[in-house]
């Protein structure tokens, strides 16, 4: 969930193995290794959280997104199956 939204549901299991939200991957990316020899790729989300108040238009993450596209700051995403029982709000799917 980002500012209010669900952007991405899972089965736990299936979203921690193929987390398919840029913010999934980022929270995932900031979380501590179960062990200190587990390498991840490192996400860093540039900006500022926008105010929960005054949420931006469109999908609400995409002054963060690193993957950002002209639609995203204008068409709030519809939830998508990816895969059974795996669905993602964005514009990438």
């Amino acid at each position: 969930m980002y500012l209010g939204k669900i952007v991405e549901r899972a089965k736990t299991e299936e979203l921690f193995k193929n987390p398919a939200h840029p913010y999934t991957k980022a929270l995932f990316s900031a979380a501590l290794p179960a062990h200190p020899d587990i390498v991840r790729e490192e996400m860093i989300l540039a900006g500022e959280v926008p105010s929960p108040i005054n949420p931006p238009s469109g999908c609400r993450f995409h002054p963060r997104c690193p993957f950002v596209m002209p639609q995203c700051a204008k068409v709030e995403p519809e939830e998508k199956e990816i895969v059974a029982d795996h669905v993602v709000a964005c514009h990438l799917f």
